[in-house]
């Protein structure tokens, strides 16, 4: 039976809790408490396996599983928001060949994903305001800002004309998000492609963080599955 190890952060109290499923780099749970991450777990990893099967990958959404909590970090800063400036020991190995090439492609499906699933909501609902939380809009925004702020972090930089990219989603049409999204995706795709055998074993000291490839490739993974949940969600 497969066991899955989990990397908590909590913050004050054991509340606003991220878990990290390193096993399935891009897999997170979150909850306001530890206790109701926790919770979330299993689901989330279940989510996540039909994510990868559905593009592909060889693995079995309904197979029994158990999980372990491998560490649990609750000082230091940025805690329970996805990228605790301690890190977690699993960010600072190599990152191999092989993985990056699996990583790349988990890459490459969320950005489809996320796209498939915008190009489905009517336009008028992609900007209009929940009762909490968030327009659909400002998500999709948030996840383009960010995105290549991981890659420059963790020292695979931007590609050119990210900025432009950037700003074409932000002005884009409502019927014409979804594109704009795809060329910003395949900008930072590319910018994958520019990996040297260096940078992944480097370490590059950001401030109060050290930042590793594959530290980069777990929150460009983690961020915006954990962003198509939420939408997923707010959809169902």
């Amino acid at each position: 039976m497969t066991k899955f190890a989990l990397y908590l952060e909590s913050g004050p109290k054991m509340k606003t809790t991220m878990i990290h499923v390193f096993d399935l780099l891009g897999c997170i749970a979150n909850g306001p408490t530890t206790e109701t991450a926790l919770e979330a777990a299993p689901g989330e990893i279940r989510e996540y396996l039909r994510f990868l099967r559905r593009h592909g990958e060889k693995v079995d959404p309904d197979e029994e599983f158990t999980t372990e909590i491998a560490a649990h970090v609750m000082e230091g800063s940025w805690i329970g928001q996805g990228d605790p400036a301690p890190g977690f020991a699993p960010d600072f190995e190599p990152l191999t060949p092989e993985d990056e090439a699996v990583y790349r492609r988990r890459f490459q499906w969320l950005g489809e994903d996320i796209g498939e699933l915008i190009d489905q909501v009517p336009g008028d609902e992609l900007g209009e305001k929940p009762s909490k939380g968030r327009v659909l809009r400002d998500i999709v925004t948030h996840i383009a800002n960010a995105e290549p702020e991981y890659f420059r972090a963790s020292g695979i930089g931007k590609p050119e004309g990210i900025k432009e990219a950037l700003q074409a989603i932000e002005g884009a049409p409502a019927d014409g998000l979804a594109p704009r999204l795809a060329d910003f995706w395949q900008l930072l795709d590319t910018q994958l492609e520019r990996i040297t055998p260096d940078m992944r074993t480097a370490q590059t000291q950001r401030g109060e963080k050290l930042w590793t490839a594959r530290r980069g490739f777990r929150r460009a993974l983690e961020h915006p599955w954990e962003h198509l949940r939420e939408m997923q969600r707010r959809l169902a």
